[in-house]
């Protein structure tokens, strides 16, 4: 029973410690492969969408995800994520310069 206890006690520790259970760490690091998927998944565009739909299906979801609205800052970063990863995977997708004040 000791160990029982001990081990619930060390799973809950590496939650806290690591924002990780235990068992998470046994898993491999998606592909790229997956990550496009999941990406596309989460945005809900099909595998030929283009830049403007990206786009688009990434404000309907920053809409229900966004901190202001009663979402997380994760989800808004995951929306975030998978919206620069299917860019990048657009043929020629160039993201420019960086947009800002310029320090020269």
């Amino acid at each position: 029973m000791r160990y029982l206890i001990f081990g619930a006690v060390a799973c809950v520790f590496c939650r806290w410690a690591f924002g990780k259970w235990p068992w998470d760490f046994l898993r491999p690091a998606p592909t790229r492969s997956q990550a496009v998927f999941r990406a596309r998944k989460l945005l809900g565009v099909e595998a030929g969408a283009g830049r403007e739909e990206i786009i688009s299906a990434h404000r309907r979801l920053t809409t229900l995800v966004h901190p202001d609205k009663g979402g997380t800052n994760a989800a808004m970063q995951e929306a975030n994520a998978a919206r620069d990863l299917l860019l990048d995977e657009l043929p020629g997708y160039d993201p420019g310069p960086p947009s800002g004040p310029s320090h020269d």
